[in-house]
């Protein structure tokens, strides 16, 4: 008896062990997602709140929408890619390397000239806007690097509809994303900058002089969608879960408009 009971012991222990040796494989591992710098605060909210519902926690990385789309198609391995412009979302889609059918225009956001917040005035941001008299002689304008940064892109097509462009150009400081751009009006390091509504909004550093008229570029879109080399039902569950009641209300309460809507003023 006490050997029969010892061997059906043993058998017990064999089949728990190879339950807890199961290839690690069957389980997703956590999701990645590659998102706009202007979107860092309100993601890591709602990756929060993702997490709190029993998920996994999502991993971000947040950069210029044109480098983290080089960076996919370099073949790093994120799930879903968030652009800050429709731009970067087509030069992943015109290469097979997103799922078309998943791309979504979450949000919209608007364009603001920003001085530091101890300089802080405001002026009317039109054709007879003075730059000169806002950077001095030897101030620079901070915006995205227009070759390749979305806000930048969106200043550039701003300033070229207002005749501010030519003046301006030789004196920008070319940031490598909007984040980077914001920093430097932050610290004093340039008179002004060019950045979105929800960058400055997130930023008491700065201070909003003016509001680009929304006619003056084209709109601010983010799309998302998820990589197809990493498409997994967890990245489509999160890709739903951003267009939910809960993430609408985060990116709300930071101040971007949902699919078309307005976004509110900083």
């Amino acid at each position: 008896m006490l050997r029969r009971r010892f061997a059906l012991t043993l058998a017990s222990a064999v089949v728990t062990a190879g339950a807890s040796f199961r290839p690690a494989a069957a389980q997703e591992p956590p999701l990645t997602v590659f998102a706009a710098a202007s979107l860092t605060e309100v993601l890591q909210e709602i990756g929060r709140l993702w997490t709190a519902s029993g998920q996994a926690a999502p991993r971000f990385s947040f950069a210029s929408s044109s480098t983290l789309a080089r960076q996919i198609e370099a073949g790093a391995p994120a799930n879903l890619f968030a652009s800050a412009d429709e731009q970067w979302a087509d030069y992943l889609q015109q290469r097979g390397l997103i799922v078309p059918e998943t791309r979504r225009s979450l949000l919209t956001n608007s364009l603001v000239l920003v001085v530091p917040k101890d300089r802080a005035r405001t002026v009317q941001v039109g054709p007879g806007l003075d730059l000169d008299a806002l950077l001095g002689t030897s101030g620079r304008l901070a915006t995205g690097d227009p070759a390749h940064v979305p806000v930048g892109i969106y200043a550039e097509a701003a300033l070229k509809s207002l005749g501010l462009w030519e003046r301006v150009q030789p004196r920008l400081a070319r940031a490598e994303s909007v984040r980077s751009a914001l920093l430097l009006v932050d610290r004093g390091e340039a008179p002004a900058g060019i950045v979105y509504a929800t960058d400055a909004a997130a930023d008491t550093g700065v201070a909003v002089a003016g509001a680009f008229p929304p006619g003056s570029h084209p709109p601010v879109t983010y799309p998302f969608a998820v990589v197809r080399a990493h498409d997994t039902p967890g990245a489509r569950a999160f890709l739903d879960f951003l267009s939910g009641p809960q993430a609408r209300d985060a990116f709300t309460r930071a101040g971007f408009g949902l699919n078309g809507a307005a976004p509110r003023a900083p």
